[in-house]
């Protein structure tokens, strides 16, 4: 069978899971999600089995720290994983939300309500957590879904996937609501993406490469999530020991995610206070300098010269961007140069810096007082994620439930007809 041929018959199966899905009621789908999260756990000796394995492929062929600790998995990710699928059992079921209605002066009733989408692909890197995120959220959200992992993932989504199976058959769904798209090269992701009709919306979750090829190449609508060149800027009248505390946070709590701060903005008028206090603080965790000429002059420690490409870098490691600006406008200038849309953050004491930025930057997420790790689904309070989207078309920042359903208008009449 041609790679083409598998990966339409599986969008197929998944095309009728869907039509039961789209009517299993809340009841229903709960249940298939804690046996989901059961079946998880009671398969955690062969997944773990299954990710060593992978682990070992990776650093074997020389894969970066960073990709390896989004791929490595332990009982307590497990753990969190089968939890995450409980947590969205507990939220509110958004098929069949009313999003707005009224009686028109004709007496026609008009509803607007959430939908399915119907079939979901999500084409991802390396986190096996995301196999499990995007089933759960997409069977509550009434989606079949056809997952694509990268290669280095392999044998721990397969695992992952036979497991969620288990745990939906025993909840009498149809097992193909999950399956993992069949065949190992880039030509079995095109035919994904060009799966018009069949699948009928994709969200790519991953770098700047895997995104731009999606959105580049598909004929299936794609909601774009984001790399994340996020940004911290300490304004003129920051309070300095938040400022520090935040950039920490920011950058070093876990660097390898989307919403890790990749560089580091300071006011001109705090900075011969600040940088040498955030050098020292970022130093103690690990991290890496990368600092204009007038911040490496005012670092009092060794900084790495930054380069034209520095800016417009995402990490995704112990390293970050650093600059002094003269102003408020200058940062924001920067920002709207070379950030991504994803997080932004400023430190300040001043409403009105506060204001001016929060209006002025165009980003997903902005942040004041905070830092950009609160950008996550689960912070939020909206469950797992799907992925943070960073474009502005239907759905914007941490993608849960309601973003993963359309909606109709329904028009209810007393044998109405139109003159």
């Amino acid at each position: 069978m041609s790679d083409e041929t598998a990966v339409l018959d599986t969008a197929r199966r998944a095309r009728v899971a869907a039509t039961d899905l789209a009517v299993a009621s809340r009841a229903t789908k709960d249940a298939a999600l804690h046996a989901m999260a059961d079946a998880l756990l009671a398969a955690a000796p062969q997944i773990l089995e299954a990710n060593a394995a992978d682990c070992a492929r990776a650093e074997a062929g020389g894969t970066p720290p960073a990709i390896i600790d989004r791929l490595r998995l332990d009982d307590g990710r497990i753990a969190g994983m089968a939890q995450g699928l409980r947590d969205v059992a507990g939220l509110p079921d958004p098929v069949g939300e009313v999003v707005r209605g009224s009686t028109l002066p004709n007496g026609l009733e008009l509803r607007q309500v959430r939908v399915p989408f119907g079939v979901v692909g999500i084409i991802y890197e390396a986190r096996p957590n995301v196999t499990a995120d995007g089933a759960g959220l997409a069977l509550k959200s009434g989606n079949a879904v056809l997952l694509r992992g990268s290669s280095s993932a392999k044998a721990s989504n397969t695992a992952i996937v036979a497991a969620l199976r288990d745990g939906i058959v025993s909840a009498a769904l149809p097992a193909d609501a999950v399956q993992l798209v069949p065949g190992d090269t880039h030509d079995a992701v095109k035919h994904l993406m060009r799966a018009r009709g069949l699948v009928d919306v994709l969200i790519p979750r991953g770098g700047a490469s895997l995104i731009k090829s999606v959105v580049e190449e598909s004929t299936v609508p794609v909601i774009e999530t984001g790399v994340g060149n996020c940004h911290v800027y300490v304004d003129a009248d920051a309070d300095l020991d938040v400022a520090e505390r935040i950039l920490v946070n920011a950058k070093a709590q876990r660097p390898s995610v989307c919403n890790a701060a990749e560089t580091v903005l300071v006011h001109a008028d705090v900075a011969e206070a600040f940088v040498p206090r955030a050098v020292a603080a970022l130093g103690q965790v690990g991290v890496t300098v990368h600092g204009d000429a007038e911040f490496a002059r005012l670092a009092g420690a060794e900084v790495v010269p930054a380069t034209a490409e520095d800016w417009d870098t995402e990490y995704l490691s112990l390293d970050i961007a650093a600059a002094v600006v003269p102003s408020l406008e200058d940062a924001i200038t920067h920002i709207r140069e070379h950030g991504s849309g994803h997080t932004e953050a400023i430190v300040t004491r001043s409403q009105g810096a506060a204001r001016r930025f929060v209006a002025a930057v165009d980003a997903a997420a902005v942040v004041v007082n905070a830092s950009t790790r609160f950008t996550d689904g689960g912070e939020f309070g909206f469950g797992a994620e799907i992925g943070i989207s960073t474009q502005k078309l239907h759905a914007r920042g941490p993608m849960g439930l309601p973003e993963l359903t359309s909606t109709k208008y329904v028009v209810t009449g007393d044998g109405h007809i139109r003159g």
